[in-house]
């Protein structure tokens, strides 16, 4: 497998001038691998707002990239997700102008604290109304961490970056072409981290390991891309002792090795959003090793048995693959990944400048540094492709 990590080197100069004669670039807030984010003000409306600019990398892929983010943005109002405003053309880089939202990242947040069991439920609800409604429309996210979820001032968490995402009926002749992952390791489904069809199942992974990790204060799967993605593929996610039965029971659906055992994202926003979901809570034990598989498997199935009726959530089918203690396995996959030459891509993916890398792994980490931004955070919309 090769790992592609390209430096990336934000454009400074376009730091106070005028994009389109209409929008002034006051100071870099992010970066991505095709993409700076300033915020900027609107001299027409003078309101704040935040502008993508793309770098150059071939005029005519930039353009299909900015492009078709521009076009799942536009279909798309949701409270939980940014506002598209306007997009075009300066000095032949495209660009896109969206909502400032002032605050901060769930990155960074986690890496103050890990969230209480009711502070969890909130933002999981709010998050996965968003994604069902970006479900709706037919697309698929593809890159759900704790970089992508800015929260503004009040809390309230907003999905950004659809710089990978996908037309659900494209996902079959993706562009990037077989063989390549496309996401962030740490945070991949099992089926990405195949390079299989990725569906709107792999979303609701994704936003179950955010949650997860809200509650550890660290992500589930740390350690260096190709390590974080065969992790998934060897064991399933170890839920810390104590949580509440039900907040139990849904990230195990939700963490499910089986796309088709996972709940879509609407019944995801349902059951958080129920304050039964944080409020009863299960027998503490103590937290089992990745590598035992009676303890970790055992207590994952025995909180899918004590499911609550009205939740009607899948009966847990894991594959084998997916389960814990299984070596074997986890070899024969890494032998098949590194067979098939697959290229991992967006998982070295940026941040907000001046964002600490997260505990736990380097999947997630900073491609380069740049001057500490302080507070706001704008909609960073990075692209981690390169």
């Amino acid at each position: 497998m090769q790992v592609r990590a390209r430096p990336v080197h934000p454009d400074v100069t376009w730091t106070a001038r005028t994009v389109a004669g209409r929008y002034r670039l006051d100071r870099l807030l992010g970066r991505g691998g095709a993409a700076d984010v300033y915020e900027a003000l609107d001299l027409r409306l003078r309101r704040p707002v935040a502008v993508k600019v793309f770098r150059p990398a071939g005029a005519r892929r930039t353009d299909a990239q900015c492009g078709e983010e521009a076009r799942l943005l536009a279909r798309m109002h949701h409270p939980g997700l940014v506002t598209l405003y306007d997009t075009g053309l300066d000095a032949s880089r495209p660009f896109l102008v969206m909502q400032l939202v002032r605050g901060t990242t769930l990155r960074r947040r986690i890496a103050r604290g890990a969230l209480t069991p009711a502070a969890t439920c909130r933002t999981g609800a709010a998050l996965a109304s968003a994604l069902a409604h970006v479900h709706a429309h037919g697309v698929v996210h593809r890159d759900v961490k704790p970089s992508n979820i800015l929260l503004d001032r009040s809390d309230t968490p907003h999905l950004t970056d659809f710089g990978i995402s996908r037309r659900v009926e494209a996902a079959d002749d993706d562009p990037e072409g077989a063989g390549t992952l496309v996401g962030t390791a740490s945070y991949m489904a099992p089926e990405q981290a195949l390079g299989r069809r990725t569906g709107t199942a792999a979303d609701v992974y994704s936003l179950g390991l955010v949650l997860l990790e809200t509650l550890k204060g660290e992500p589930e799967y740390g350690g260096a891309p190709l390590e974080a993605a065969l992790a998934h593929l060897h064991r399933p996610p170890v839920l810390p002792p104590g949580l509440p039965t039900e907040l139990a029971r849904l990230l195990t659906a939700m963490t499910d090795g089986s796309p088709e055992s996972r709940p879509d994202a609407a019944a995801c926003a349902r059951i958080l959003a129920d304050p039964r979901t944080a409020g009863r809570t299960s027998t503490p034990s103590a937290p089992s090793a990745p590598s035992a598989p009676s303890a970790a498997s055992g207590s994952r199935e025995a909180g899918v048995r004590r499911s609550h009726p009205s939740h009607r959530l899948p009966r847990s089918r894991r594959s084998s693959a997916a389960r814990p203690g299984r070596p074997a396995a986890g070899r024969a996959v890494a032998a098949t990944l590194v067979t098939l030459g697959l290229t991992l891509t967006g998982s070295l993916g940026g941040a907000p400048a001046g964002e600490a890398a997260p505990r736990g792994g380097a999947a997630d980490r900073t491609r380069t540094s740049a001057p500490a931004s302080p507070l706001p955070y704008a909609n960073t919309q990075l692209n981690h492709l390169t």
